[in-house]
């Protein structure tokens, strides 16, 4: 299920390459994250990442991607697609009245809807955050 993106903004250091300086130099150097990563508040969300299928394209099996519902998708664009009910991120490939999602992963299938088969564009993925420590 999405999680709407309404939490307190959190604040991330400005720091050059190395070692942060000591905490009283952060003043003033704060940024909030929000405001880097949201366009369009009220219909942004974030969504976390199950499986592999979009490795090819940077976004790996428990990453957080965020995801904008007020963005127009073009062919080409990182979306997630509701499909028979189901979440599933890939690319958008358009080729006149066509459209397939594009897998980027060659273990994962592309998906190319059927008559009758329920697909919907959800959202366009603008970013991906990545957990490196744990």
């Amino acid at each position: 299920m999405p999680v709407p993106l309404t939490a307190s903004p959190v604040a991330l250091p400005l720091v050059d390459s190395g070692m942060p300086a000591a905490a009283n130099d952060f003043a003033g150097k704060c940024l909030n994250v929000a405001e880097l990563l949201v366009e369009h508040p009220h219909a942004t969300f974030v969504l976390r990442v199950a499986g592999p299928s979009m490795q090819e394209y940077g976004i790996d099996d428990g990453d957080i991607v965020v995801v904008d519902r007020a963005l127009h998708a073009r062919d080409g664009s990182v979306v997630v697609a509701l499909v028979d009910s189901d979440f599933t991120i890939r690319v958008l490939d358009s080729d006149g009245g066509t459209c397939k999602l594009r897998a980027g992963s060659p273990s994962s299938p592309d998906i190319a809807p059927k008559e009758g088969q329920a697909a919907e564009i959800w959202g366009v993925v603008t970013s991906c955050i990545k957990r490196f420590a744990r």
